[in-house]
């Protein structure tokens, strides 16, 4: 129960950090992307209890670039596809799939996957009494 409600906090507080940055990004969102947000900032933050202890953060990042863009083409298929909703629409990018996602988006998330894995692991440390965070770049 106690890891459940640990997981709800931080997804809460995920999906509010999506929607500053699409907000920041591209001036509006959608209340969809306050769900993904959410669910992908706890799935990047559960990298650190399957993975080993020592996993470099390099690849940390690589997972959570690869949760961020699988949940996006997932929920972009349902959305923009299939419900014709058209939140977004990367056909205009390179390297795109079926517009829903791009690399240089992925990319993106590459970089913003970072400071995702840092705060949710400091989030644990200073709010859940979890282990103080240490990263090995490589």
């Amino acid at each position: 129960m106690r890891k459940f409600l640990v997981h709800g906090v931080l997804g809460l507080l995920g999906g509010l950090i999506y929607l500053g940055i699409e907000f920041a990004w591209r001036g509006h969102s959608h209340w969809t992307m306050f769900l993904l947000g959410g669910v992908c900032f706890v799935l990047i933050g559960i990298i650190n209890e399957v993975l080993p202890a020592d996993t470099p953060l390099i690849e940390q990042m690589l997972f959570g670039a690869l949760i961020v863009t699988i949940a996006e083409l997932m929920l972009g298929l349902v959305l923009n596809r299939w419900l014709g909703l058209a939140i977004w629409d990367y056909s205009r990018m390179p390297c795109n799939l079926w517009g829903q996602v791009c690399v240089p988006y992925a990319a993106l998330w590459f970089l913003l996957s970072a400071p995702a894995v840092i705060l949710e692991d400091y989030m644990h440390y200073w709010w859940f009494d979890g282990k103080k965070p240490h990263y090995r770049i490589a």
